[in-house]
């Protein structure tokens, strides 16, 4: 996918505070406005000694910088909090979107930002945290990065976006995330298209760590998640009790992976002890559905 290119220091420090959440970016507006303030408001103490000339054009320097930078790097932070906020906003409304959609055509239309910001908001409301790397460069392509908590200090999992129509994701693409995936350390991974897969890139994923994601499964995946986040059943749940597998009409396979699907009973949580489907492949995949 195609990304843009930052063209100062403002638009880093703007894109870095933009992927916080909103109140870290106004939290970071007051503690810089501070800190600088101090800094300018400090007197620059004048020597006549030869050997402190030195510090005192340093201190001069430093007052100087502060003075600006107390107005401007607050400012920065604020449009990133900003720019957070309405991005959530903007996340929420896509995953409404589709899954209020019927079909999967609901994904056509969107651009590449939009469709990587629906796949990390589809994985937040499974429990994740989502980072957004912005893909390419040194990390073999890489979109976003899921982190979740467990006993040995948490997981990793790598994610590819690729919103390709036209033609099938082929096994070259899951190849690199897998290679990725090994170097990085990574639990597993996901590679999350709007359209198909080929033949061979699903034999390539079969056994490995890495869930294929099409578009009609990532459909399904966001109407289940927005499901859950209305009605909020346990969609984190720890340690989750595996009951043998009853035969039902809901026992249907798991949206993110196809697995077929397990009955659990939630631990803890404002669900504790109310039942739910949820993926054998738990912990690699978490994909889970409601008990109606």
């Amino acid at each position: 996918m195609a990304r843009r290119k930052k063209t100062s220091t403002a638009d880093d420090l703007l894109e870095l505070v933009a992927m916080l959440p909103w109140w870290a970016g106004v939290l970071l507006a007051l503690v810089s406005y501070f800190v600088l303030h101090n800094i300018a408001s400090q007197p620059v103490v004048a020597s006549a000694q030869p050997g402190q000339i030195g510090a005192m054009v340093t201190q001069s320097l430093w007052k100087s910088l502060a003075t600006v930078g107390q107005y401007f790097v607050p400012f920065i932070c604020l449009v990133g909090a900003i720019t957070s906020a309405w991005r959530r906003r903007e996340r929420k409304n896509l995953v409404a979107d589709v899954a209020r959609s019927s079909a999967t055509d609901a994904l056509d239309g969107m651009s590449w930002r939009e469709f990587e910001m629906l796949v990390g908001e589809g994985f937040r409301l499974q429990g994740y945290q989502v980072v957004e790397t912005g893909g390419g460069g040194a990390d073999g392509g890489v979109d976003l990065v899921l982190t979740k908590p467990g006993k040995s200090g948490g997981e990793k999992f790598l994610v590819q976006c690729k919103q390709w129509r036209a033609y099938k994701v082929g096994v070259d693409v899951v190849r690199e995330l897998y290679g990725v995936m090994a170097a990085k350390g990574a639990t597993g991974g996901f590679v999350v298209t709007s359209g198909r897969f080929t033949d061979e890139a699903i034999r390539f994923a079969s056994g490995r760590n890495v869930t294929l994601v099409d578009g009609p499964k990532l459909h399904g995946l966001l109407r289940q998640a927005q499901a859950g986040a209305n009605s909020h059943p346990a969609q984190k749940p720890a340690g989750p009790v595996a009951h043998p597998p009853a035969p039902s009409a809901q026992a249907q396979d798991c949206p993110l992976c196809s697995k077929p699907m397990a009955r659990r009973t939630a631990k803890r949580g404002a669900n504790a002890g109310k039942d739910f489907w949820g993926c054998t492949g738990y912990p690699t995949c978490r994909g889970t559905r409601p008990i109606n």
